[in-house]
């Protein structure tokens, strides 16, 4: 009994074919080929889109840029000699000091009782949710001038503060006349209306923070105050930068709303120089700059904190 095997294979027959499959199909690399060939025969022109309306605003925006530009240093009424003359006058400066402590003490006293508040809103106690609910409430709902005036007129009110037993004795008591005086009064409706808002932006921070980290923590056996200063607080700091900030630089124009209480502040101390000179124009523009020039700087500071947050966030 004779072994028989397959037949050998010629390589340059290529694959064998099935006479019933029909016609065969050209392999892959000729198909490709085909196709190439048969795309080579059209060429295509690529043009890039035009925006003509585009092209047109910006035209127009700049011819209007280069006109106030140039009614800016040409026109004689901006008196850019008077405007050098008290942009570092001592008595602007000395303003500009003021404005600086205003909003410090008003940023500083408002975040601290906006914290308090926030949390307070945060309770379970209804009744520290209601008492917070309601000071925001009354806060938001008056004016800042109509609060400062009522500030600065506290002794029409109150003659004196007495300190002791609720509803009994006093131990000891302060003139409200000589305890609040502009200065005062001025802080502290700044940093009462502050607070309000702070407090909103505090809580809507906490909250942007998801619960489950709070839970875990607690499921290790943190204590709650760490649990907020390390874990929520860092967190929520995110969330409650940008609209800090914003805060901040509302309160920091909005001290020379004191000026009706005629503290000397920088908008205060350019109406009366421009009271006595007449020189409108350069005395405000004084006052422009330098709200302008230290808006500036809390923004760069408000943009490095925030990438100092912002750190294993963003990448």
């Amino acid at each position: 009994m004779s072994l028989t095997s397959d037949p050998p294979v010629d390589p340059s027959a290529g694959p064998p074919t099935d006479p019933s499959a029909g016609p065969s199909a050209p392999p892959p690399a000729d198909r490709c080929a085909a196709k190439g060939a048969g795309a080579g025969s059209e060429t295509l022109t690529i043009v890039p889109a035009r925006h003509p309306w585009r092209w047109a605003a910006i035209a127009a925006t700049a011819v209007l840029l280069a006109q106030f530009l140039n009614g800016l240093i040409t026109n004689p009424g901006w008196e850019w000699d008077v405007f050098a003359r008290f942009f570092t006058a001592p008595t602007i400066l000395k303003a500009v000091w003021v404005t600086l402590q205003l909003t410090v003490y008003g940023t500083v006293l408002g975040f601290a009782l906006g914290i308090v508040l926030a949390f307070m809103r945060l309770s379970e106690s209804r009744f520290l949710r209601a008492v917070a609910h309601g000071y925001i409430w009354a806060f938001r709902s008056i004016p800042l001038i109509v609060q400062l005036l009522f500030w600065f007129n506290l002794a029409y009110l109150y003659e004196e503060l007495t300190f002791g037993i609720p509803f009994g004795p006093g131990f000891f008591a302060f003139d409200t006349m000589n305890l609040v005086g502009a200065t005062s009064a001025a802080v502290l409706g700044l940093a009462l209306h502050q607070a309000a808002y702070a407090a909103e932006i505090v809580r809507g921070g906490v909250l942007a923070v998801d619960r489950g980290q709070s839970e875990a923590a607690a499921a290790l056996g943190i204590p709650r105050l760490r649990q907020l200063r390390r874990i929520v607080l860092p967190q929520a700091m995110r969330s409650i930068l940008p609209n800090a900030a914003n805060e901040i630089i509302s309160l920091f124009k909005g001290t020379s709303i004191v000026s009706v209480m005629a503290i000397g502040e920088l908008f205060y101390q350019v109406q009366v120089v421009y009271g006595r000179n007449g020189r409108v124009v350069p005395l405000l523009m004084v006052a422009t700059v330098w709200y302008i020039l230290l808006t500036t700087v809390l923004s760069v500071l408000q943009h490095y904190v925030e990438r100092h947050y912002a750190k294993g966030a963003v990448r």
